[in-house]
């Protein structure tokens, strides 16, 4: 009977033991598990000395601490839906996004005369585009959420070529992006460039010359710049925009839109902005 008993102690003992050690403890929670991405959209006003100007600001109000800044410059149809979409995209991944306007007053074209005549009008005067650029940093810059020491740029079709002209004359940025842009741009690559470059364009764009990408791709390398061209086989123009099959029937332009070209060059994107900051 006693070593009946003796082992029935036993016993009890190791399936207490048992269940001591398989009974885990509540799981901890991190702050990334449970904090909701909430996009805070809200138009800006600003102004250089001439001119009025109206953007969009998106943030993620739910993450905490400073993150880097983009400006994101509009097609040549101006500061629209489209842009301001991007800009919340941004936003979700983490940063604060400023979509530009570098029209005036909000302005947008309705036919692509009127986008030309627009966009030659910023480009022929430099030293005002400039200015509607700095201010929109300056903006950007303001605003709590953002490390002014981190700022990039990105920009669609006339944005882009905004964008790499800006970088091309020594704005202090760390990093530039075009999408289905014009490299003939009216400040060459030089030695005042300093952010890392990424272009992402259709092969197939009519609208960007083979000399113009042979010309851009000499300057960059002549500088030692940054860099990375990429063209995507059979892409035409304004491959990102799902606008891009109206505009291109309604206007009977070369504009497609290419969902796999707008994934990738959107990858692209968060890969150069991750490498950078």
């Amino acid at each position: 009977m006693k070593s009946i008993s003796y082992f029935l102690v036993v016993a009890l003992v190791l399936i207490a033991s048992c269940k001591e050690k398989t009974t885990s403890k509540p799981e901890t929670v991190t702050e990334s598990e449970t904090t909701v991405v909430k996009v805070n959209g809200t138009e800006v006003t600003y102004a250089t000395d001439s001119t009025n100007l109206k953007g969009y600001l998106a943030y993620d109000e739910n993450k905490k601490g400073n993150r880097p800044g983009i400006l994101i410059v509009h097609e040549w149809w101006g500061h629209n839906d489209y842009v301001r979409e991007r800009a919340d995209m941004l936003a979700e991944l983490g940063y604060t996004a400023l979509a530009v306007d570098m029209y005036g007053d909000g302005k947008q074209a309705n036919h692509p005369d009127d986008a030309g005549k627009f966009a030659m009008n910023v480009m022929s005067n430099l030293p005002e585009a400039t200015a509607r650029f700095n201010a929109a940093i300056e903006v950007l810059q303001q605003h709590e959420s953002v490390d002014k020491e981190k700022l990039a740029a990105i920009g669609y079709c006339f944005g882009g070529s905004v964008a790499l002209t800006m970088a091309n004359k020594g704005i202090d940025l760390d990093a530039v992006a075009a999408f289905h842009s014009g490299v003939e741009l009216p400040v060459k690559p030089n030695k005042d460039l300093k952010a890392q470059v990424l272009v992402c364009n259709g092969a197939d764009d009519p609208f960007v010359s083979a000399e113009s990408i042979t010309a851009y791709k000499t300057a960059m390398d002549s500088i030692g710049a940054n860099y990375e061209y990429i063209a995507y086989p059979g892409v035409k123009h304004g491959y990102s925009s799902k606008a891009a099959d109206a505009y291109g029937e309604k206007f009977n332009l070369p504009l497609a839109y290419d969902a796999e070209a707008d994934k990738k060059s959107w990858a692209s994107l968060q890969q150069l902005l991750a490498k950078v900051f």
